[in-house]
């Protein structure tokens, strides 16, 4: 199925950090019926993240670092833990994600798979985010992590239920992470 747009003005609001824009359109709904629209949409660019696991100690590598938004909407230290990720910049979404586990989380893993790719605001963000999942181990450490440039990034090192726990009492509460280690769970990869 599929409607009919008609974009009628586009105005851009901001370019400072990612564009922002206000957008009129008509859509013609499958009865006939034209609907006008005004909306902001939102485009910083598409994006890649990453589940590092290890079957064998049934642990998680996930960071944690400052996020305006949530201290600007109730999370009280702005501290959010999460699955590795980036922007993709001029990168392909496997190139992106290898470069941000080195930089964030010091492991430089070699096979990752790719799980599946995620619009994860649609209502007003064009993002599309890229998951993959990848098995670390102490071997492929190369580096203490902590990100790069003006990053303060904590790298943890946490057993699957730790994690999974974390999730219930929300200390996890950022939806990438909650998917991926959800996906680990039910793909069987580690023990909850």
């Amino acid at each position: 199925m599929s409607f009919k747009i008609n974009v009628i003005k586009e105005k851009l609001l901001s370019d400072n950090w990612f564009v922002l824009r206000n957008y009129t359109y008509e859509l013609t709904r499958k009865s006939g019926e034209v609907l006008r629209h005004k909306r902001e949409v939102y485009d910083r660019g598409n994006g890649a993240t990453i589940l590092l696991y290890n079957r064998e100690k049934n642990s998680v590598v996930l960071t944690r670092q400052f996020r305006i938004a949530t201290w600007l909407n109730g999370n009280a230290s702005g501290m959010l833990i999460e699955a590795c990720a980036g922007l993709l910049d001029d990168d392909s979404p496997e190139d992106c994600i290898r470069k941000e586990a080195v930089e964030e989380t010091g492991y430089a893993v070699g096979a990752v798979e790719k799980l599946y790719e995620v619009y994860m605001s649609p209502g007003g963000v064009t993002e599309v985010v890229h998951f993959f999942a990848a098995e670390y181990n102490d071997a492929l450490r190369d580096n203490a992590g902590g990100g790069v440039d003006d990053e303060d990034i904590d790298v943890l090192e946490l057993t699957f239920p730790d994690a999974l726990a974390m999730i219930k009492d929300g200390r996890i509460r950022d939806a990438k992470t909650i998917m991926l280690l959800q996906h680990a769970q039910l793909a069987g990869w580690l023990q909850a």
